[in-house]
């Protein structure tokens, strides 16, 4: 288990909560939407396994993996632009078609809100993909904020995404909790001065959350719950 840099438990007044890997596995439906682009450009399929890897700097980066069929593959700018589109319709066509929510997810939810706790969703997906899927999956009204990818400029691991759901809370970033499942989450909310925990089923690319500079590592957002105390 990472090292815990903080008492617990946490004396906080809101959450923010990633989706993709820490609230939904979303991986089908990013895989199926990759894999028909990829037909489309009359270049070979890849398995399932590969593409959970490649989730979590946004769908730019996705595509641009998937192009190259590696984690560290890079393609021309042209390439690119013209795949971004194509993979943008094939995955506006199956958003939420195979995307199920996490074991513990809409518990730990219940139960933050059930405890006074004001709740956000910090994605790097788009708006266009992120509200239908919160609303596909039945948890959309538990969020006061959803931040996407595309809300401000920067996106995770920048910290400008938990600093203004800060502003928009009207608290300090110590009282606000961020809980993700990758490097991108930790980053972002260590440069933004927020506690965070991880769970250690998401994507993280691949590697292991259990090496991340974090407070805690919860097996699910229940047992996060156990760790926080509002104030």
């Amino acid at each position: 288990m990472a090292k815990a840099y903080r008492h617990l438990p946490l004396r906080i007044k809101a959450v923010t909560i990633d989706l993709d890997g820490t609230l939904a596995d979303s991986v089908p439906d990013l895989a199926a939407a990759a894999n028909a682009m990829l037909r489309e450009l009359g270049r070979p399929e890849l398995p399932l396994s590969a593409i959970r890897t490649f989730v979590g700097k946004g769908i730019p980066r996705l595509v641009e993996r998937a192009l190259a069929g590696a984690l560290d593959g890079s393609v021309d700018k042209a390439a690119l632009e013209a795949a971004l589109p194509l993979f943008e319709r094939c995955y506006a066509e199956v958003n939420g078609r195979h995307t199920t929510i996490f074991a513990g997810a809409a518990e730990g939810l219940d139960a933050l809100r059930a405890a006074g706790l004001p709740l956000a969703c910090v994605t790097n997906k788009a708006a266009r993909f992120t509200i239908p899927l919160l609303e596909r999956l039945g948890i959309a009204h538990h969020f006061a904020q959803v931040i996407s990818g595309d809300t401000l400029p920067q996106k995770k691991p920048d910290p400008a995404p938990l600093l203004y759901a800060c502003r928009q809370f009207g608290i300090a970033p110590v009282e606000m909790l961020m809980i993700g499942d990758s490097m991108n989450d930790a980053q972002a909310a260590r440069a933004a001065g927020c506690p965070v925990f991880c769970v250690p089923y998401g994507y993280n690319e691949g590697r292991d959350v259990r090496a991340l500079d974090v407070d805690a590592i919860v097996p699910t957002l229940i047992e996060a719950t156990h760790l926080i105390q509002k104030i």
